[in-house]
């Protein structure tokens, strides 16, 4: 019986040469090119110029700059009260074209040569470029509704709102001004306390601001004090605590040395809401808090109230 032999040849897998499997060229790999995703388009993308928005530092809602402007500066949805510049403030509450500024043009001087990181001279120069101001406070004589007041109002922007020598000299001469005239004082405050770059200058303001009040005092004329935030120190401890009416914005921190002080040197655990207009109201120490927007009315209100007898003392001398 005959034996069939299979060999690659008879089976068809014969071939000319083995094959084999080449090497991987760099110059055949694959690219894969990543296509854009619909809408993502860069250059398309407008960027949003600065100032528009600004973010709530209560809530964290992003309200237009020009809505919390015409809000005075107040958040719509939460309510948190801006820090808001002097001449802004003055002008929400006078009447239009009634201010009249007192010593626009005086100026503090680096009487101490101090230098520090920077120089007294030097940072003077910097916040009066910033800020278009002369220094710390603005004062003059305007309208809210059908009075006439002497108003001083701080702008915290200008080195912390701190008190130093002209800013005292300014408040001082302007409360002088309306015990002449007979006119109430409203001062509004915003400040981290005496201006320290002075020295001894600055804690002087202290007695002075109070001693001029306390003439306006024997005088039978109000003065309303008006804390914001923040109120601090040397500000606090003088002319800012020793009104007939004590007012406040709502939120705002108000204190003589500032919390970490206070627990570090009592030792101990301090009450919630410590250093608030809030707490401070609870505890006696301020009238009434007003938020922003109805100021101007509630002012209105109490001068009607503290100038009644003056009033009626004129009239009947009339």
């Amino acid at each position: 019986m005959a034996t069939t032999t299979f060999t690659k040849k008879t089976l068809g897998l014969e071939t000319a040469e083995p094959a084999v499997t080449p090497p991987p060229s760099p110059a055949t790999e694959t690219t894969f090119v990543k296509k854009p995703k619909l809408g993502s388009n860069k250059s398309k993308k407008r960027d949003i110029p600065e100032g528009i928005w600004i973010k709530c530092k209560n809530c964290g809602t992003m309200v237009l700059n020009k809505e919390l402007e015409e809000n005075v500066r107040v958040c719509p949805s939460c309510q948190f009260h801006f820090p808001i510049r002097a001449r802004a403030r003055i002008s929400s509450l006078v009447e239009a074209g009634s201010f009249e500024e007192l010593d626009a043009e005086m100026s503090s001087v680096d009487a101490l040569n101090f230098v520090g990181l920077a120089s007294y001279a030097d940072k003077l120069a910097e916040n009066q470029k910033k800020t278009g101001q002369k220094d710390a406070v603005i004062t003059g004589i305007g309208k809210i509704g059908d009075f006439r007041v002497g108003m001083g109002v701080m702008d915290f922007s200008f080195l912390g709102g701190s008190m130093g020598a002209v800013v005292g000299e300014k408040l001082t001469r302007m409360i002088e001004r309306c015990t002449g005239a007979g006119l109430p004082v409203i001062i509004i405050s915003t400040s981290g306390g005496a201006r320290m770059y002075e020295g001894m200058f600055s804690l002087m303001q202290m007695a002075k601001t109070c001693a001029a009040l306390a003439y306006h005092a024997r005088r039978k004329l109000p003065y309303i004090s008006i804390l914001t935030n923040p109120t601090y120190a040397g500000v606090m401890a003088s002319y800012a605590s020793v009104g007939d009416i004590i007012m406040a914005e709502p939120g705002a921190e108000i204190g003589f040395a500032g919390a970490r002080v206070i627990k570090d040197t009592t030792q101990a655990e301090l009450p919630p809401g410590f250093q608030t207009a809030e707490f401070l109201l609870d505890h006696g120490l301020i009238d009434i808090i007003v938020p922003r927007r109805d100021l101007r009315k509630q002012l209105v209100n109490f001068l009607d109230f503290t100038t009644t007898g003056q009033r009626s003392l004129t009239a009947m001398a009339g």
